[in-house]
């Protein structure tokens, strides 16, 4: 079988399942999310749009925003620094 238990809630399918085992994987995820996982490593969570709901209405979206002009100096030039060492070459 290539589904397995990742957790007591979590069942894991595989990228190939998709197509060959498409009503086992719907009804899992009817049951509680699933994974989908591509060469070995989870890719992707499938829920029911109940779940859905539940888990964005149990996480309000609590980003953030500002400019480094109103962060003081020492900070801004440490975001700075971080966004350059996570930018490749190319995209500085």
């Amino acid at each position: 079988m290539s589904s397995r238990d990742e957790s007591p809630t979590m069942r894991t399918f595989s990228t190939s399942d998709l197509s060959r085992k498409s009503g086992d994987i719907i009804a899992s995820a009817l049951q509680g999310p699933i994974a989908i996982s591509q060469r070995g490593k989870p890719r992707l969570v499938v829920l029911s749009v109940e779940q859905y709901e539940a888990l964005r209405q149990s996480q309000p979206d609590r980003r953030v925003s500002g400019a480094t002009a109103d962060m003081p100096a020492d900070l801004a030039e440490d975001v700075t620094q971080a966004i350059d060492a996570f930018l490749s070459p190319d995209q500085r």
